[in-house]
């Protein structure tokens, strides 16, 4: 009988002890690029930081924090400024959420030559980080009306050139 009142409590103890951190969220960056990433929070705290305010429909704002989709695929060395001719310019990135969505942008939109499209891959809004619902990484597109390319609860960014 001494044993089955010390079962629940051991029990109890070794669940604990072997229980596992939730996983911690990376951004995939892969395909056709010359150094593939995997990048934390952390990571991308590091690098440099902007901010885009969104109107809402009440008239209030909505800030977002993070870093340009651009700065992300120079760190993986897509090929962007006087690289991006030719054969490059067939190449875009596919941004995959979670839940299956995905949206694609060229490389042409984003490089500065061209469309100098600015596009954030937020990790805050309004100083805190993303409700689980929509990150912990969201693609914020300031400049698009509809905003269904503003991809929530991100997760891989595929480069792929059509041209080989």
């Amino acid at each position: 009988m001494g044993y089955a009142r010390l079962l629940p409590a051991v029990a109890l103890f070794t669940g604990i002890a072997f229980a596992q951190a939730p996983p911690t969220a990376v951004l995939a960056v892969q395909g056709d690029i010359a150094s593939p990433l995997s990048l934390s929070a952390d990571d991308l705290g590091k690098m440099p930081r902007e901010t885009v305010s969104l109107p809402n429909p009440d008239g209030s704002k909505t800030v977002y924090e993070g870093v340009t989709l651009f700065g992300v695929l120079q760190k993986a060395g897509v090929p962007f400024g006087e690289k991006l001719r030719g054969k490059a310019l067939t190449t875009y990135v596919l941004a995959k959420a979670q839940d299956g969505y995905q949206v694609a942008f060229t490389l042409g939109e984003l490089d500065a030559q061209f469309g100098n499209e600015s596009i954030l891959i937020a990790d805050k809004r309004d100083g805190k980080p993303l409700p689980e619902k929509t990150g912990p990484f969201r693609l914020v597109c300031p400049n698009d009306k509809a905003g269904a390319r503003s991809v929530r609860m991100l997760e891989t960014l595929e480069v792929i050139r059509a041209a080989k």
